[in-house]
């Protein structure tokens, strides 16, 4: 089996290389990134280094390798960062995802493609659409958000349109050691270490009270690797734990973790535009399917982030 793995070199990247290699030793891993592969990730069988807007480079790699089986992992995928840069966020997510579709179409047209997508599609959220269902309105309200349901639409453009194998997610928030303190838990387990190290007086958040649906990276790559063997074509599926925390919840598992009692306070430039007060989704429809199910308790995804961060040297 020959793996295309795009936005390879990032988080969710090194632990899907891992959990392929475990699960089939003799697998080719082909990676693209814009940048080359940090020194500690695992080994891949190929990489090439390019930037995914440019549709001549794409082509020639895609034409080459002729993956089985490819996912698009690909994109800027800070909601924060595409209220700083929404033209960026918004071309870039959707443009790079379009290149690759029609690449695939052009040259491997028989490659099983998985679409990674995010809770964020579902935007604008009512008390009465909880838990989210992948049967529930799409209302995105970022710039972010707004990519990711053009992306998924343009996979069904070319399922029904072009006959490819296109599977997509709509993953929700997810967390492990190694994850960038631009996303939120990263961000405040750092602080935590830092408060732990004495190198800081308070922890600095945005706002606390969201309740949303948090699960463990590995059970993330678990699903993909799931959905690239058995989804159905054209079919979306949720990837999320089912349960929610709020900030604060997950502040105060932190807190304790850490062996600490933080000071709290409110950082004007953390608060989003526009924000839902809860998100949590369903995982019905895949468990259904493919018999996946989250597994690793949130509190050992907690522990994993808050060590990594202890280790680090910043």
């Amino acid at each position: 089996m020959r793996y295309l793995i795009t936005g390879c070199f990032g988080f969710v990247g090194k632990y899907l290389v891992e959990a392929i290699q475990r699960a089939e030793p003799a697998a080719e891993i082909i990676a693209i990134d814009r940048a080359p592969a940090p020194a500690s990730f695992p080994a891949v069988t190929r990489a090439h280094v390019l930037d995914l807007l440019d549709l001549a480079l794409v082509s020639d790699v895609i034409s080459r390798e002729h993956p089985n089986r490819l996912v698009h992992l690909a994109s800027l995928s800070s909601v924060g960062r595409s209220w700083q840069e929404p033209i960026t966020s918004f071309t870039n997510n959707t443009n790079i995802f379009l290149n690759v579709l029609d690449c695939v179409r052009k040259h491997s047209p028989t490659t099983r493609v998985l679409s990674i997508g995010s809770s964020e599609q579902y935007g604008l959220v009512t008390e009465s659409d909880l838990p989210l269902r992948e049967t529930s309105p799409q209302r995105p309200l970022s710039p972010y958000a707004v990519a990711r349901v053009a992306q998924e639409h343009l996979g069904e453009v070319y399922v029904r349109g072009y006959g490819l194998d296109i599977v997509a997610t709509r993953s929700f928030n997810h967390l492990g050691a190694g994850q960038s303190s631009q996303f939120v838990i990263s961000a405040i387990a750092k602080q935590f270490a830092e408060l732990a190290r004495g190198q800081r007086d308070r922890i600095r958040v945005g706002t606390t009270s969201v309740i949303r649906d948090f699960l463990d990276v590995r059970d993330v790559v678990a699903a993909y690797l799931a959905l690239l063997a058995r989804g159905t074509t054209g079919e979306v599926y949720n990837i999320c734990n089912g349960r929610g925390l709020s900030i604060a919840e997950i502040i105060a598992m932190l807190a304790d973790i850490a062996k600490v009692t933080p000071v709290i306070e409110t950082d004007p430039e953390l608060v989003r535009p526009v924000e839902n007060a809860v998100v949590v989704g369903d995982h019905t429809k895949i468990t259904t399917a493919v018999g996946w199910q989250p597994t690793i308790a949130l509190e050992t995804a907690l522990r994993d982030v808050y060590d990594f961060w202890s280790r680090a040297s910043f």
